[in-house]
């Protein structure tokens, strides 16, 4: 990674750092609801009988569905 961390540990250049999963998916769901967020991100988690808890245990599994929900998150708050 590029990140820089300063002498505290911190990464300064990762808008992520300190921003639990967990906020994020429900930041997601809130402005999105679950159906428009599996239309912007295809995965079955999101799709059939969704909930935060068996979306975070799918997104901790899988590294490229949750690069997806950062990127999502990332793109949603920079508007």
């Amino acid at each position: 990674m590029n990140d820089k961390i300063n002498t505290a540990g911190e990464q300064l250049n990762n808008p992520l750092h300190g921003i639990r999963l967990q906020e994020i998916l429900e930041q997601l769901v809130e402005k999105y609801g679950w159906e428009k967020l599996g239309l912007k991100i295809n995965i079955n988690c999101f799709k059939n009988d969704p909930s935060i808890k068996s979306s975070l245990t799918f997104l901790r599994k899988t590294p490229w569905a949750r690069d997806k929900v950062e990127q999502l998150y990332l793109r949603m708050i920079h508007k």
